[in-house]
């Protein structure tokens, strides 16, 4: 049985930005797993009319619906008030509910308010979902065959009861196929180039299989999907496809799975025993913030010399005032000399540096924004890149930090 979802999320904050919905993302990973097709993704505001005419929709076309938000203990928390009527029920006290509250008011040494006895307040025609982390229950109902679920929008406290609660009931709940997925990574070359590699491939897969191309800065993802009743014989087929889309690909293959490429490098440097350190100006210690993401990124990143001003470059890199009084901070010399600088100073085996303009100030006047150079070294070698960002200043260094790490990956792998 192909079971499909949607997810609603409720709150003024999500339509004006001043909340980023991440719940969504969250919970349509994890009913992915299950086998469970996420058709739709809807966020509404705390007005009861859009609560409802979303919920009247997304039944008509799901067989599940989780909706998270508005369970609080204030005026603008409409959803369960909401839901009781919807599904013609009557306010009742949970006991157990009641007392967890009490208990989590008593701890924090707060006074237990009317308001907040609100929180144990539930629907008679729901199941509670118990909440551990906070005041809020979860509520599960049933309708014409259809499971709806309301949670609070607390992104911590909705994981807790989705993992506790709500995952193992829909592993009971609904009899689906498994749906299973196997990743390529690939760097250096664009999402056509690579469609007409594959092509002959991509053209044979089975109606049960398909194919995403997921480009990124400097990178494309390929995602295999495959739907089926027998996991087992589906794992070997979407495994099979996934070499020979590798094999294809050979020299431009990352990763065989879907992983960012900080940990792509953290796995090389750790399998190596290799150290790395850094030299980062317009960056600002960007690169290293994401190469520090990996866990266990201590045992091989010595660490990151911020060299924002000419004078950081020239005392601590040793970069000679010479040569950015005559090539300027961002040229292919300066680059040179803070990857060596690096290199000394931070006593590592490999060193990245770069150095550039995101935005209008600087030496503007002398070079256009959007310029960077970078650079990579080992004892023996140092490898230089220029390159140009048309964006702003926020998407250049996010363009900068991608297109660095792929630089380092090619130099560490000669690729």
């Amino acid at each position: 049985m192909n079971v499909t979802a949607a997810i609603i999320t409720i709150g003024d904050e999500l339509l004006i930005g001043q909340v980023v919905d991440t719940n969504s993302a969250w919970i349509a990973r994890n009913l992915n797993k299950l086998g469970i097709d996420v058709l739709r993704r809807v966020a509404v505001g705390d007005d009861r009319n859009a609560i409802i005419n979303a919920l009247n929709e997304e039944l008509q076309a799901s067989q599940l619906i989780i909706m998270t938000g508005g369970l609080g203990p204030t005026a603008d928390d409409i959803t369960k008030p909401l839901l009781n009527e919807y599904f013609s029920g009557k306010i009742v006290v949970d006991e157990a509910v009641l007392e967890h509250v009490k208990n989590i008011f008593a701890k924090r040494n707060r006074p237990f308010l009317e308001r907040n006895m609100k929180q144990a307040e539930v629907p008679d025609v729901c199941t509670v979902l118990f909440n551990k982390m906070g005041t809020a229950p979860g509520m599960w109902f049933e309708q014409d065959g259809k499971v709806i679920i309301s949670l609070p929008g607390v992104p911590f406290e909705m994981v807790h009861i989705m993992e506790q609660e709500v995952l193992p009931r829909l592993k009971e709940r609904f009899i689906s196929d498994a749906l299973l997925h196997r990743s390529v990574v690939t760097a250096g070359e664009g999402e056509s180039f690579i469609a007409e590699k594959i092509k002959d491939i991509e053209e044979a897969l089975p109606a049960h299989i398909r194919l995403a191309y997921l480009p990124g800065a400097g990178m494309v993802k390929l995602r295999l999907t495959g739907r089926g009743a027998d996991a087992n014989r589906l794992a070997t087929e979407l495994k099979s496809l996934q070499k020979q889309i590798a094999d294809r690909l050979e020299h431009i293959v990352v990763a065989m799975e879907d992983i960012p490429l900080e940990q792509v490098l953290g796995r090389w440097f750790s399998a190596n025993n290799a150290t790395l350190g850094m030299a980062e100006s317009c960056t600002g210690g960007f690169i290293a913030h994401h190469i520090t993401q990996v866990q266990g990124s201590s045992a091989y990143f010595k660490g990151c010399i911020v060299c924002y001003s000419n004078d950081i470059k020239e005392k601590v890199l040793g970069v000679r005032k010479e040569t950015i009084e005559q090539y300027g901070a961002i040229s292919e010399q300066t680059v040179t000399e803070l990857v060596k600088g690096a290199l000394k100073v931070l006593d590592v085996e490999y060193a990245f540096a770069v150095t550039g303009l995101m935005s209008e100030g600087g030496e503007s006047d002398k070079i256009e924004v959007g310029t960077v150079w970078m650079a990579v070294a080992d004892k023996n070698t140092v490898a230089t890149r220029k390159m140009w960002f048309p964006f702003d200043r926020a998407r250049n260094k996010e363009m900068t930090v991608s297109m660095g790490m792929l630089l380092l990956w090619k130099f560490i792998t000669k690729s």
